[in-house]
């Protein structure tokens, strides 16, 4: 009658079932003593899959920049210095898309994504890098 009755337990308080303290998982500590970072969490299948689902749905909308006109109408900003960087491409390895996407996957795993401006002497903008 025990063993049917274990089987058949409340569901309503669940319980954390990890050994050691309630909070190790919420500090950053596990009971395996491993180390877990934005680059071990990819080795998972499912942080990967939810980081690249994340990241493509992101990159895929449409990227435009506007601009408000004196009388509070606004149009796109086509000749914006990073219009063409952010909405054509970024640099000569990456597409938009890509770039979006790594910058999105970036902010998942880390917290912040940086990328870098470069410009020539005129200050024309050239190229971003990650």
């Amino acid at each position: 009658m025990k063993i049917i009755k274990n089987l058949f337990h409340s569901r309503d308080k669940p319980k954390n079932s990890l050994p050691g303290s309630n909070y190790n998982v919420m500090f950053g500590r596990t009971t395996s003593c491993k180390d877990v970072n934005g680059r071990t969490a990819m080795q998972v299948t499912a942080v990967y899959a939810c980081v690249r689902v994340l990241s493509e749905a992101i990159a895929n909308l449409p990227l435009h920049m506007y601009q408000y006109q004196k009388d509070g109408a606004k149009e796109k900003a086509t000749n914006y210095p990073l219009y063409s960087l952010l909405h054509d491409e970024p640099n000569l390895e990456m597409t938009s898309f890509v770039f979006r996407e790594t910058l999105m996957s970036h902010l998942l795993l880390w917290g912040m994504p940086t990328h870098r401006l470069s410009a020539t002497v005129g200050g024309k903008l050239q190229h971003c890098t990650l």
